[in-house]
Parts: structure tokens; C-alpha cells; sequence
């Protein structure tokens, strides 16, 4: 793994893999201002193949499609992120294609745009695990831009103005601090200037700092949420724990793969869906910010099984703070996080993705190496201490099912 640095001090993490037939890119912006109105981004975000000052989006479709180029946007809680990925000798055609949409995307778009996302956000919102998430979301991170979920965009998408998104995308392009990663088959200098000659123009502000604040959650939440219509309940149940700095970030996420993320091997699809038959799924989650990260619970249930299931994760989640979990289980849970992990960063496209990841994060390009020893080290006492450490009031628990079954929570 190396790392260079362009003139205009956009850092490039490069990972050569031999004979591989695809380059794949990543190039990342830090999001540092916080959205002033939900959905400011997600409409930015969308608006990227929509049509440049050189092509239509038409003939962005065609040229993309012609030479077998991947090439879309994602926009996070933290980031902006393009992946570009094409075969090694269309890889200078991509980086052309790539640099004209992120430097001269006219968002043209943008009414179209807007009328579509809200189409789609009350589409989801029909569907009720999209629902009682929104929910969760929007109370664990209130008044945060973290919590601006889909209803708080349909709360503000109507503010929203065409101004506004271009105000965005310019301070994007001239104030956000940039990375690039690539993995491929490639010759250093030549890929060094090919970068040069398509993103030399481009500004960076290293020194950038985020002002998205740190969420806080002070008080215990339970938010009901009626949909009379649900054959199931959802339930979610989350708590603030600390991010990736963190030096038990190890440690918690072995503590989510045993208790919920493993799959059939997980104690709460042991004990909840197999041995009690309670849930449809059941599963457990460690999500991840720059400025927060959260732990939680979830599970489908016949409605009529809210109060059993609530009392099956507080059993559960006791036993794993209060009981030391054995030798062989956490070495279990360790080597199946680790094997998925290792599925995970095969391809090119995967590897440049968590490259850049890391590098936004500050930990290194080369950090998921480092991670994987400190899984190793996790101990016993290690998950016990953590589990005491998060799983701690103040939550949040999100509970949607008909109105009758609400009454008795």
C-alpha cells in the first residue's frame, strides 16, 4: 500500500493487486457543515448523473454504458463518496467521466428530482420496518443531522431551493477535504498522472474541521408508533457507544457479532427465534459516525408478543453483562467476524472503499490490518466490561404495531 499526495494535497492511497482486470476508485468528500434542511444532500447526491455542462444524462448513460464504466455517488451521514470502476485500459476514460461530474454537474434536475424523492420517501414509509426505524432514528438522534430521516425530509424537502443545493455543491468542491483511494493492476507514475491531469484543478481544504456537533441523548425515549394495518410489530431498542476512535471499538463490535450480527450463531437468534420461536428476524447492530455510533437491538414479532420480547432482550443483555462469556464462544464470535471481514475486502472496489474509509477517518488507509489483531486480543472481560459500559441507560426504544398492542407497552 502506498500513498501519494497531488499538488493540490488531495492524498492518494494506491493498492496494486496484480493481475486484476478492474481498477476501482473511490474518491471521498468530508462533510463538515451540517444540513441546514433535511434532505439537502440526498437531493445533491442525486442530482450527479443527472447531466454536466459537457453531456446530457442521456449521454453520460450511453458513454458510461458503451465502455462497461460503473460509475455513482453515495452520500452518508459523514461523506460524499464516488466509485468509479472499469476495466485497466478504460481506466483514463472513467477518471474524464468522473472528473466532469464531480466538477461541472449542473443539477439541472432538481424540481424533477425533488417531486421523485418524495414519491419514494412515502413509498417507504409504507413499509413497516422502514417506518419504526425512521422513528428510532429520528428520536435517538434528535435535533441532530444524524436524525434527519426520511419524515423530517418531507418535514423540510418543501424549503428546500435549487440555491440552496448549489450553495452546497460549491462548498463541497472548494472547502471539503478530499481523498482518493485506488486498488488495481496499475503503473505508479503513469496513474500519478493521470490523477494530475484531471483533479489538479480541484481545491482542498485539509485542515477542515467538521462542525457537526456531538449528538447527545440524555433521557430515556420510548416512541409508540401506530400503524393498525402491521401483521407484525417492530421493535428497535439503541443506545449511544463509542465510535471507531475508540479503543474498545474492537471489542463491541465482537460483542454485536455474539449477541445479534452472526447470524443463526448469535445468542438473540438462539434464544428468541429458535428456542422461544418469537421472532420473524431478530438481529443486532453497531453503526458507526465520526461523531457518535450506536448499538442496538431489533426484532419482528406477532404483536401480541411485544412484552415477551421485550423481556427476552433485557434477559439476554443482562446475561451478557452480569455472566463472562465462555473461552470457545468468544473465539467463535471472533473468527466469524474476522471470516466475514475477509469476504468483504476481496474484490478491488471493496478494498479501495474501506481504504478511503479509514484515510477519512484518520486511522490509516491500512487500518483494517490493525483491526483485525485488536479482534484477536479481545478478551473476556473485554465483552463484559463493554457490554456494562454501553448497554446503560439512557436508550431509546421504538415500538410500531396496531394501537391495541400499544397500550399495554
Amino acid at each position: 500500500m502506498n500513498k501519494i499526495i497531488l499538488d493540490n494535497t488531495i492524498p492518494v492511497v494506491l493498492k496494486e493487486n496484480k493481475n486484476t482486470p478492474r481498477h476501482a476508485m473511490c474518491f471521498y468528500f468530508k462533510i463538515e457543515e451540517p444540513e441546514k434542511k433535511a434532505g439537502l444532500y440526498t437531493i445533491l447526491n442525486r442530482l450527479f448523473l443527472q447531466g454536466t455542462k459537457k453531456r446530457s444524462a442521456a449521454q453520460l448513460a450511453q458513454e458510461l454504458d458503451e465502455n462497461a464504466i460503473d460509475c455513482y455517488s453515495e452520500m452518508k451521514q459523514d461523506f460524499l463518496r464516488f466509485k468509479l470502476q472499469c476495466l485497466n485500459e478504460d481506466f483514463e476514460k472513467g477518471l474524464e467521466i468522473l472528473a466532469d461530474i464531480i466538477k461541472n454537474s449542473t443539477l439541472e434536475e432538481f424540481d424533477k428530482e425533488v417531486i421523485k424523492l418524495k414519491g419514494e420517501i412515502q413509498a417507504e414509509l409504507d413499509d413497516p420496518k422502514s417506518k419504526a426505524l425512521d422513528g428510532f432514528y429520528k428520536n435517538i438522534y434528535k435535533n441532530h443531522p444524524y436524525g434527519h430521516t426520511y419524515t423530517k425530509i418531507l418535514e423540510d424537502i418543501d424549503e428546500l431551493t435549487k440555491s440552496d443545493v448549489e450553495c452546497a455543491y460549491k462548498n463541497l468542491l472548494e472547502n471539503s477535504s478530499k481523498i482518493i483511494s485506488i486498488a488495481g493492476d496499475f503503473e505508479k507514475d503513469n496513474l500519478e498522472e493521470m490523477l494530475k491531469k484531471h483533479f489538479s484543478d480541484l481545491k482542498n481544504n485539509p485542515d477542515a474541521q467538521s462542525k457537526i456537533p456531538v449528538p447527545q441523548l440524555k433521557e430515556n425515549s420510548v416512541v409508540k408508533i401506530v400503524k393498525n394495518d402491521a401483521s407484525q410489530a417492530q421493535i428497535i431498542q439503541g443506545w449511544h457507544v463509542p465510535t471507531i476512535y475508540s479503543k474498545d471499538y474492537a471489542s463491541i463490535m465482537v460483542m454485536n457479532t455474539m449477541l445479534g450480527s452472526s447470524g443463526l450463531s448469535s445468542r438473540l437468534f438462539l434464544e428468541l427465534r429458535d428456542k422461544k420461536g418469537l421472532a420473524y428476524v431478530v438481529r443486532s447492530s453497531y453503526e458507526i459516525y465520526n461523531k457518535a455510533a450506536l448499538f442496538n437491538v431489533y426484532i419482528a414479532t406477532e404483536p401480541k408478543n411485544i412484552k415477551t420480547c421485550l423481556e427476552g432482550f433485557k434477559v439476554e443483555l443482562d446475561k451478557i453483562k452480569n455472566i463472562p462469556v465462555t473461552q470457545e464462544e468468544l473465539e467463535n464470535a471472533k473468527n466469524n467476524l474476522i471470516g466475514k471481514r475477509q469476504f468483504f475486502t476481496e474484490t478491488n472496489l471493496q478494498q479501495s472503499s474501506l481504504m478511503a474509509f479509514y484515510e477519512d477517518k484518520g486511522l490509516g488507509a491500512n487500518f483494517e490490518e490493525k483491526l483485525i489483531e485488536l479482534v484477536k486480543q479481545v478478551s473476556v472481560q473485554d465483552i463484559q466490561r463493554v457490554a456494562n459500559e454501553c448497554i446503560k441507560d439512557p436508550f431509546v426504544l421504538t415500538i410500531l404495531a396496531p394501537e391495541e398492542y400499544l397500550k399495554e407497552v
